[in-house]
């Protein structure tokens, strides 16, 4: 067996991990990446290996950081199965139609605009391309065991927290086995179940995103509501740029028990993301995956109102009543949330506040890190007065110490553990951590490194 790290390597985006096995090629995630130009750039690059030659994919879970490059290898000429949950398989029926649009609308600017070097400049890949990739994709179910190839090759799906489907993906070689973390949620999280204890595996590739921070600090619901409270005394509103997936419903949870509980002021909520409306929807349907009643999950998807069409959201920055938006993307890298953020960014009244990662190289990032006070919008400069917060206590990623408790599951140490999906110094401080709390064999792979799993 051997593995080549294709993505997420001192980086939380571009998930994607080769593995070769008596003749056998298998991608373990097909992830976008995202963020920063020269990461970005990456995904035009060629892969050392033709689509036509991967025989199969393994999806951890919907995130575009780890499925969203799937109508591009389809493109190229992958015709295998893609294996994931039910779950993930509903929520790639949302994502990646909608990727692919931007990767059109975003052409269309550069081209409108004349700001490429290509002419014309071309979508990565479209919408039609994406629906075409989603007649790939084989649902499977958690704890049970998948035979790719004459039983030398099998994998099974066990449940990481994190969103709706998110599966920890168990692959079986021979005798030995290599346990991909994916993104592993959080034991306590309100309305995701919490990852499965694993006990064993001989080769490890776990996640870092927060492997050098810790999620403390006052409750999440506390500060959503000082924030709320005080925003809307200013007679001003709240932006919440939040992920389609999982953030948006976290929000709407926590904005309806704060109302419930008559903590902050029954002001208008608006969802005004189309996937995250659908993605709300498919909460519904998978009750099992997730600690919520039915009757709980009605009440929280009905704290706000959907904003479907581009008009209706226009209006709503317009609209000077006191209000909450939540609206993708999550890092402010696209999406309706930027035309929101070049209304109500300039006025010190509102408050823009950031729920999830923010990778380097985004809007968000500039925004929570850099802490930047203008902004560049549609080729034009923003000043920014709004108050900026950052929450990260409400991240759907496990902490290093949830991580740290989740490896003491195992009841001996891995050949070799790889550490990934972090960036560079998030990366290597959790493997300095694993290595002097365990004594374990770790190492942070490079960009494209090899290696043999004996």
């Amino acid at each position: 067996m051997k593995i080549q790290f294709l993505g997420a390597t001192e980086t939380v985006t571009g998930s994607k991990y080769l593995l070769t096995h008596e003749g056998m090629n298998i991608l373990v995630d097909c992830g976008l990446f995202q963020g920063r130009k020269e990461l970005r750039q990456r995904n035009w690059q060629k892969l050392p290996i033709d689509g036509k030659d991967i025989h199969a994919v393994i999806l951890t879970h919907a995130h575009i950081d780890h499925s969203g490059y799937l109508p591009l290898l389809v493109k190229q000429g992958f015709k295998g199965k893609v294996y994931c949950t039910e779950a993930t398989a509903e929520l790639c029926k949302i994502l990646l139609p909608d990727s692919g649009h931007l990767q059109e609308e975003y052409a269309e600017h550069v081209n409108r605009n004349q700001i490429t070097s290509h002419k014309p400049a071309e979508p990565l890949y479209t919408e039609l391309d994406a629906i075409k990739s989603l007649k790939n994709l084989v649902p499977c179910d958690f704890g049970k065991k998948y035979v790719l190839s004459n039983n030398n090759l099998s994998f099974q799906f066990n449940r990481a927290g994190h969103i709706l489907g998110a599966a920890m993906t168990l692959v079986m070689f021979g005798h030995k086995s290599i346990l991909f973390t994916g993104d592993i949620g959080r034991k306590d999280d309100p309305i995701m179940l919490p990852p499965v204890a694993v006990t064993a595996a001989d080769y490890l590739v776990i996640e870092s995103t927060y492997g050098d921070r810790l999620h403390r600090g006052p409750k999440a619901k506390n500060s959503i509501a000082k924030i709320i409270n005080n925003t809307i005394e200013r007679k001003g509103s709240v932006l919440i740029p939040a992920f389609a997936v999982g953030r948006s419903q976290m929000i709407l949870y926590y904005i309806h028990e704060l109302k419930r509980d008559g903590a902050i002021p029954d002001v208008p909520v608006y969802l005004d993301s189309p996937m995250a409306i659908n993605a709300t929807e498919i909460f519904h349907r998978f009750v099992k995956e997730h600690r919520l009643t039915p009757v709980q999950a009605e009440a929280v998807c009905s704290t706000a109102s959907y904003v479907n069409s581009v008009e209706e959201s226009k209006r709503l920055d317009y609209d000077e009543t006191p209000k909450i938006i939540i609206s993708a993307s999550g890092m402010a890298a696209g999406g309706r949330v930027l035309h929101h953020l070049r209304v109500l960014a300039p006025d010190k009244a509102n408050s823009v506040m950031f729920v999830g990662f923010q990778a380097d190289g985004t809007l968000g990032d500039a925004l929570v890190r850099e802490k930047v006070r203008k902004i560049r919008l549609f080729r034009d400069f923003i000043p920014v007065r709004a108050e900026v917060h950052y929450l990260n206590n409400l991240s759907a990623h496990a902490d290093y110490l949830e991580l740290m408790e989740w490896l003491r599951n195992f009841d001996k140490a891995p050949s070799k553990t790889f550490v990934v999906h972090g960036e560079a110094a998030a990366a290597k401080t959790f493997q300095a951590c694993i290595q002097e709390k365990f004594g374990w064999k770790t190492s942070v792979p490079s960009y494209l490194q090899e290696e043999e799993l004996s």
